[in-house]
């Protein structure tokens, strides 16, 4: 019998695989795949204070090995989630993670102290990394003062689980990290998109209306995994780790890496299953190994160095 359970802060989760957010919606999309209930956790699609039409079309482009997306954060406002999706998620028997985002601090804050009220969700994950926004996201996440600003705001008033997710588009993610857990973050996830381009050459023009996106992939992994491994060796604060995973093999690299749990996004668009699949090859590999704890192999490439 493997135990899967792991605690992230004090927030229980009964297996360490999530969904990313952005790319399974709000769930009830992939209800004809799977059922949510079998995972630790979904972390829902960006939502933010007011609706946001999001980008203009084409916001997304398919690359050699991966896709940028500038959807640029399109949803219909947190009134609708709380009439509407909210009671339609909290059927789930797993932790519900809402992903907030906004253009200002207040933003941020008038958004949390909303979603704080909702009984079913234990845990927001702080957007301060989306490159896919011409005001808010990156900007927080690029600056140390406004991160830490952000954080602390947020803190004040979100007596839950605070989720912070980290940009990588930065010279030292680890500092990010550091600021964020000394004002309060009870974890990080890393790591959101890279920013990129691509060029249709028949048109002559950037594939994206924005130029540049937001790069997720397999091509992302190798930059994910090196910053997942230099942030867990650097903060107390558990570590989950997202960025180009496939499959279980490259979700057992997180792990090794350091990550307390992994969110699996950009291959559901080629295969709606691959979070489930990605669980049970996860049991295999750690009973095949001989291991009975999830938390036996979580940083353990550090502790065999």
């Amino acid at each position: 019998m493997v135990n899967l359970g792991i605690n992230i802060g004090k927030l229980h989760f009964k297996n360490p695989v999530l969904t990313a957010s952005g790319t399974c919606g709000y769930g009830p999309e992939l209800d004809d795949f799977f059922n949510f209930s079998r995972l630790g956790g979904i972390v829902v699609k960006g939502t933010t204070l007011e609706p946001r039409e999001g980008n203009p079309y084409p916001r997304m482009a398919e690359t050699p090995s991966g896709m940028l997306n500038a959807v640029g954060l399109q949803n219909k406002g947190i009134d609708y989630f709380e009439k509407n999706i909210y009671p339609e998620i909290c059927r789930y028997d797993t932790n519900i993670i809402v992903n907030v985002n906004g253009s200002t601090i207040d933003d941020y804050v008038s958004l949390s102290e909303r979603i704080n009220k909702l009984d079913r969700i234990p845990g927001i994950e702080l957007n301060i990394s989306c490159p896919n926004v011409k005001r808010g996201g990156m900007m927080f996440g690029t600056n140390l003062d406004s991160a830490r600003e952000v954080t602390r705001a947020v803190r004040s008033v979100y007596s839950k689980h605070l989720m912070v997710k980290l940009s990588p588009n930065v010279t030292s993610i680890v500092d990010f990290a550091r600021i964020v857990e000394e004002e309060g973050a009870d974890s990080v996830s890393l790591i959101n998109t890279l920013l990129g381009m691509a060029v249709d050459i028949n048109k002559m023009k950037p594939s994206l209306s924005t130029i540049t996106g937001g790069l997720s992939g397999p091509a992302i992994k190798p930059v994910a995994l090196r910053m997942v491994w230099q942030v867990a060796k650097a903060v107390k604060i558990p570590v989950i780790g997202m960025g180009g995973i496939m499959t279980t093999a490259d979700a057992v690299e997180f792990f090794l890496a350091g990550a307390s749990a992994v969110q699996i996004g950009t291959v559901t668009f080629i295969d709606p299953q691959a979070p489930v699949k990605v669980l049970g090859g996860i049991e295999k590999y750690l009973i095949d190994k001989g291991f009975s704890d999830i938390k036996d192999i979580i940083g353990y490439i550090n502790r065999k160095a």
